[in-house]
């Protein structure tokens, strides 16, 4: 990997964090890191790397477009075309812009983790704290994209490079266990350095813990991955928002939404506009004029959805029908355009892109119950969020009445697929819990064809080292 003396470069959009910040003045890096407020400044450029499309548009696109809740409507002029399909590359540029984008914010979060002393002040420790989480953060979806699941070969596969520090060196990558190794080893004393209970746009302990959640549940550690969810529940610092509020949760800011636990701030000065993550999602159906709307829900997770009408879940989709009421279609492909990433604060494709929701961490104690027989618990769990969704009565489930499911295991999953759609969780859902991911459905799926079924041990899973790094470091391995 090659590492550039990028430290202050990520500071693209203090606006996004604080309406009172400069942009920063262009100190040398030996002088721009003296004192609490360079830190302070510091922090917040690292968090507006995140709000870099390099991070934030393509975490997004490599997560969701392999997986079977979205239909691809046709080839496009953009490289998704290959994430969606499964026929990647090592030269693709959206893999080489995630991940550089990635080793940005992680070696900004080290030039400033390298600075502070541990138990200098409560400030300092919770800047520290701040940018050990998202150094966590971005090795955990680095390794996610280019590491193959963890419980296949038990983490011993090729995993990512580690970079805990600003040397300009070229390592070898790291096995995935030493990338989970690395991340819970950084969130932990995150969580324990991090005392302020800042917004969702900042990290916190409670944020730290709701990562190490996830992270425990993709390595399999049921154990603990129910440990730190509970944590951040019982924290009562989020709380479900209500039904009807629900229908637009994703137009609310961070700081504003009793649920978010932790999301990627964009402000009005941070729309893209068509290069923006909900413009391949959704066209403004009176202007068509706001995005590409190319990719839509797929008719496999519409009907899914569909078998419960009540549930305000379909509030997510906006089916796109001619003056007789038939649905719309682009190559065949219905136009169910989804709009989880639009219409923040009234701008077409302006969205914070949520990370962390209390939602998901319901999910992960439910199926880490599922996972350790604890099937009342579970299914307890299940039923607080089809609740919220508007759902009742014969649409609950109970222990005597899976209604069709073979496992409690398999309602949790089918469950996280309704309230995690879009939010790039899918594939991975499917493929670390050794499950295909089968498209039987309309859309653009490679050489026109209308079905696709890609395997967990699928080479094409996990995206191949950027061609463009393997390249700079002769030490890189590329993926089979």
């Amino acid at each position: 990997m090659k590492t550039h003396h990028i430290l202050m470069a990520a500071v693209l959009s203090l606006t996004a964090c604080s309406k009172n910040l400069e942009p920063y003045n262009g100190k040398s890096d030996k002088t721009a890191l003296e004192t609490p407020e360079d830190l302070q400044t510091a922090t917040y450029g690292v968090y507006a790397g995140l709000v870099d499309r390099k991070y934030t548009k393509n975490l997004n696109q490599l997560g969701e477009y392999p997986g079977d809740d979205v239909a691809l409507s046709g080839a496009t002029g953009d490289q998704v075309f290959y994430t969606y399909t499964y026929t990647h590359f090592p030269g693709m540029g959206n893999t080489e812009q995630f991940w550089q984008g990635a080793y940005k914010v992680i070696y900004s979060a080290n030039a400033i983790i390298e600075k502070i002393t541990d138990g200098t002040s409560a400030q300092l420790d919770q800047l520290k704290g701040e940018n050990l989480y998202l150094r966590a953060m971005a090795h955990f979806d680095l390794v996610r994209l280019f590491g193959r699941p963890y419980l296949q070969g038990n983490g011993n596969n090729p995993g990512v490079v580690i970079k805990d520090n600003t040397r300009d060196d070229r390592p070898a990558r790291s096995s995935v266990k030493a990338v989970y190794d690395f991340v819970i080893s950084d969130l932990q004393k995150a969580a324990a350095l991090m005392t302020m209970n800042k917004n969702a746009a900042f990290a916190s302990k409670e944020v730290a813990e709701a990562l190490l959640a996830r992270v425990y549940l993709y390595m399999g550690d049921n154990a603990n991955a129910l440990k730190y969810a509970e944590k951040v529940i019982s924290s009562n610092r989020y709380h479900l928002m209500a039904t009807q509020p629900y229908k637009t949760y994703f137009r609310v800011v961070p700081e504003e939404n009793p649920e978010t636990i932790f999301a990627i701030r964009h402000t009005v000065a941070d729309d893209r506009g068509k290069d923006a993550i909900g413009s391949m999602y959704y066209n403004d159906p009176v202007t068509q004029s706001t995005g590409w709307g190319e990719v839509y829900a797929s008719v496999a997770f519409v009907k899914l959805l569909d078998k419960y009408p009540e549930d305000v879940r379909h509030s997510f989709i906006e089916p796109q029908r001619d003056g007789n009421g038939n649905m719309l279609k682009r190559n065949q492909t219905p136009i169910y355009y989804i709009n989880k990433y639009n219409w923040q604060e009234g701008i077409a494709n302006l969205s914070s892109p949520v990370i962390l929701r209390l939602a998901e961490m319901y999910l992960v104690r439910a199926e880490a119950n599922a996972k350790l027989g604890n099937d009342a618990a579970a299914i307890a769990d299940v039923n607080l969020i089809r609740s919220r969704a508007g759902l009742s009565g014969n649409a609950l489930y109970t222990t005597g009445n899976l209604k069709g499911h073979a496992t409690v295991l398999e309602l949790v999953l089918e469950e996280r697929r309704l309230e995690l759609a879009f939010e790039a969780h899918r594939p991975y859902d499917l493929f670390r819990n050794n499950l295909p991911m089968v498209r039987a459905y309309p859309g653009f799926h490679g050489n026109n064809q209308y079905d696709l079924t890609i395997q967990p041990n699928d080479p094409q899973v996990i995206n191949y080292i950027p061609e463009r790094e393997t390249g700079l470091n002769p030490n890189l391995t590329q993926n089979p």
